[in-house]
């Protein structure tokens, strides 16, 4: 038996710089659903979106918030677009909902829709470039990348295939 019995993620806490903002995107462009909002001591509000088994993605809006440092501590947008997704340690790269391979271009097709601009789908492969032009054996997940209003990196991911095989999955050294 497992020392802790985890069962996925209650909620990731992230940081907005706008409360209306951030509901309008995630409430009106991805459809989610606002369920729970507190008022904080320092005049703050604490919000929670469901997204579904029911995980919740939150957000933190302080009036006194620090501005955002792209590059540093969030994903640099004109560096995104030549694939360098590095960000500081200690810092969140990015959030990745779990959607339907079937579903992907059109949840790609229907956020360039209302404006939003993302990445191609990339097809995630065990091969040295990590990954390839059409999906494959080697491939084990399928997704597109796009920002909310913060420059938040969010991924919209497919499953292609399970992973945890050691011998195919797990390639590294220390």
């Amino acid at each position: 038996m497992k020392e802790f019995q985890l069962q996925g993620i209650n909620h990731l806490a992230l940081v907005c710089q706008d409360m209306t903002r951030t509901i309008d995107f995630y409430c009106n462009t991805l459809g989610l659903q606002l369920i729970k909002t507190i008022q904080l001591p320092d005049g703050g509000q604490h919000f929670f979106f469901d997204i579904g088994n029911g995980d919740a993605l939150a957000f933190f809006w302080f009036p006194q918030a620090p501005e955002r440092a792209p590059g540093i501590a969030s994903v640099n947008p004109a560096a995104m677009q030549t694939g360098d997704i590095r960000t500081a340690h200690g810092s969140m790269n990015h959030v990745a909902f779990k959607v339907s391979a079937e579903k992907l271009n059109e949840y790609r097709e229907q956020l360039a829709a209302k404006g939003v601009q993302t990445t191609p789908v990339l097809h995630h492969a065990d091969v040295p470039s990590g990954y390839v032009p059409e999906a494959d054996e080697t491939t084990f997940l399928s997704s597109f990348y796009f920002f909310d209003p913060d420059g938040i990196l969010l991924e919209f991911a497919a499953t292609v295939r399970e992973l945890g095989d050691p011998e195919r999955d797990l390639n590294f050294s220390l």
